[in-house]
């Protein structure tokens, strides 16, 4: 069993450093995913070969370990100094949520790339094939992933757990995470019913992006590393509101990404958004624009019920986007999101460092520095 560490995680090589916070979780994590595959080999070579290894794979080669950047960041917000032990294997528990989320997000969208390579249920797809096994390859995929997603799931949990029992703070901790679990799989849920009933409403884009990525991706990781701080309730509100501000501009940047992103640098496909008509603020926004416009062409390029199966309709849907200046638009409100972000983690009354380093991660994660322009899909 992990547990805590018998001697403290490696020292962040500057306290206020997304860099030197990266290096330190990576080499928690990397502790934490080999305990995990030599109890996976203990109970069946198997699965520790074909799902245990490849999941650890995935987490270990990719990622910018944003959400541990940010439960620091709030941990220093609420007045965390020393030892960062406890906030480090709280990312690692964050980390191994994502790639729980990864893998099921993957298979739900049918997207055959992530992190640059072969999604999870495509490469277990081609293993089913290779070896000449009998049935599907296809279901075998999408069956084998949604375990190694439950598996990623179940590692995260056991972390989180045993965080949570080394912490006096241990139960408010606990109680943040089941609220954040049970957020995006509302999230996820809201985003499959919306596109099966073909919905296109700007306020439901909005919610279901708060749901499914803005509330794990920066608002719960922020409230998780000032729980470890003890941090009062009035701290906890400023976090949450300034990391749902900052976790909605981060989901708009990923929905510019997925519609406009280049392949060889996200290393996802750019159009299988597109393709399935996923109901993302973008698409809410150029429909709006369209039909206000009086622009009848790209109001049909935009349908929910139109066509999209085909490069020409792919790229109608683009050039639309643009025209409609929904790209323009959602640019806009990625930039007044950050800002209020900004404004609201002051509120918490952390030191400068802690307010540089919130303000460098929140840039880099919305894609408004250019050094990481489209990297955070």
């Amino acid at each position: 069993m992990l547990g805590m560490p018998a001697r403290a995680a490696e020292p962040v090589d500057d306290a206020f450093s997304p860099s030197g916070v990266a290096h330190a979780a990576d080499i928690v994590l990397e502790r934490a995913l080999d305990v995990r595959l030599r109890q996976s080999r203990a109970v069946d070579p198997v699965f520790a070969q074909d799902l245990a290894g490849r999941l650890a794979a995935l987490i270990e080669h990719g990622g910018k370990r944003l959400r541990t950047a940010f439960a620091h960041c709030g941990w220093q917000a609420a007045g965390g100094s020393g030892d960062p032990t406890a906030v480090l294997h709280t990312g690692a528990a964050l980390e191994l949520l994502q790639a729980c989320a990864l893998v099921h997000d993957d298979v739900m969208d049918e997207s055959s790339h992530r992190r640059g390579a072969p999604s999870m249920h495509v490469e277990l797809a081609r293993q089913h094939w290779a070896a000449g096994m009998h049935g599907s390859a296809r279901s075998f995929g999408t069956s084998a992933a949604v375990l190694a997603g439950d598996l990623a799931l179940a590692w995260a949990d056991d972390v989180l757990t045993e965080t949570a029992l080394n912490t006096p703070h241990g139960a408010r901790l606990h109680a943040e995470w089941r609220a954040m679990r049970t957020e995006m799989v509302a999230g996820q849920y809201r985003d499959l019913y919306a596109q099966a009933a073909r919905s296109s409403g700007v306020d439901e884009a909005l919610e279901i992006a708060v749901l499914k990525s803005a509330q794990y991706t920066v608002a719960r990781p922020l409230a998780l590393g000032a729980t470890l701080a003890g941090a009062d309730d009035d701290v906890l509100d400023a976090l949450r509101t300034a990391g749902r501000c900052a976790g909605l501009a981060f989901q708009l940047r990923d929905d510019l990404v997925g519609a406009f992103g280049v392949p060889a640098r996200t290393g996802k496909p750019a159009d299988d958004d597109l393709r399935s008509r996923k109901l993302t603020y973008l698409l809410a926004v150029a429909l709006r624009l369209a039909d206000a416009a009086g622009d009848g062409d790209a109001a049909a390029a935009l349908a929910p019920d139109a066509d999209s199966g085909s490069a020409h309709a792919v790229e109608r849907m683009r050039a639309a986007l643009r025209r409609t200046g929904a790209r323009d638009l959602v640019e806009a409100k990625i930039e007044e999101l950050a800002g209020l972000s900004l404004r609201h983690f002051e509120r918490t009354g952390a030191p400068p460092a802690a307010r540089r380093e919130f303000e460098a991660l929140v840039r880099r994660a919305t894609g408004l520095d250019p050094r990481h322009a489209e990297e955070v899909a």
